[in-house]
């Protein structure tokens, strides 16, 4: 064999090496998603040098009533791996129905994964009982075990959604509770991993593939 064809075989051989030694390098940083919500930042001495670090906020565990009448925790939610939380209320006639209607496109892409679920929270619990929610969630499919409809204890649902998902409150119809366009994509630490427009498909888009690229963590660590 000429040396030329020896070279150029070499050559051939080293390519994949170096691709595969690049995207080890970089590919994961590349896609690792953000975390949300910083609590503090806690200073640590290593090696003699000080080091800054982000502590970030866990949405704590809380307990209400799905449509079906049964408890549902923020334990289980997030148990299987991550859920999707909203907050909303069933007589909302105009941005609730929109967001709902793209939760659709989110449920429907992950119907047979269980790791994937959805919360979404009534942000009037006066008005929408597990009997109404149980008939609102009709009107959008949802699956039983995967999306869940959940109602109960105002004074909860307001720090749930003020405190934890840290959402402005609003007492402009006479409620410390908010409905929001925002989405939240909640790990199975109970950190937030992403927020979006959840009447933009662009951003429900970005919602769908952020899922997978935390899905994909989550199988190789």
């Amino acid at each position: 064999m000429r040396p030329q064809q020896i070279l150029l075989l070499g050559l051939i051989l080293l390519v994949p090496v170096l691709a595969f030694l690049f995207l080890k390098s970089f590919g994961t940083n590349r896609y690792a998603l953000p975390t949300y919500l910083p609590d503090r930042v806690d200073s640590m001495q290593v090696d003699g040098k000080w080091q800054r670090d982000t502590v970030f906020h866990r949405i704590g565990d809380f307990q209400f009533v799905s449509q079906s009448g049964r408890q549902v925790t923020g334990a289980e939610l997030r148990s299987e791996g991550l859920y999707v939380a909203s907050f909303f209320f069933t007589s909302c006639p105009g941005a609730c129905p929109r967001l709902n209607s793209q939760l659709v496109r989110v449920q429907e892409k992950f119907r047979q994964d269980p790791r994937v679920r959805l919360a979404s929270f009534t942000v009037d619990p006066a008005r929408d009982s597990a009997a109404v929610l149980a008939r609102y969630a009709e009107q959008y499919g949802a699956i039983a075990g995967k999306w869940f409809f959940l109602t109960g204890d105002k004074t909860a649902l307001s720090r749930l959604a003020t405190e934890e998902f840290r959402l402005p409150s609003s007492e402009d119809s006479g409620s410390s509770l908010v409905h929001s366009q925002t989405l939240f994509l909640v790990d199975r630490n109970g950190n937030v991993r992403g927020r979006y427009d959840g009447i933009k498909e662009r951003d429900v888009n970005r919602l769908i593939t952020e899922i997978e690229v935390l899905l994909y963590t989550y199988e190789h660590p």
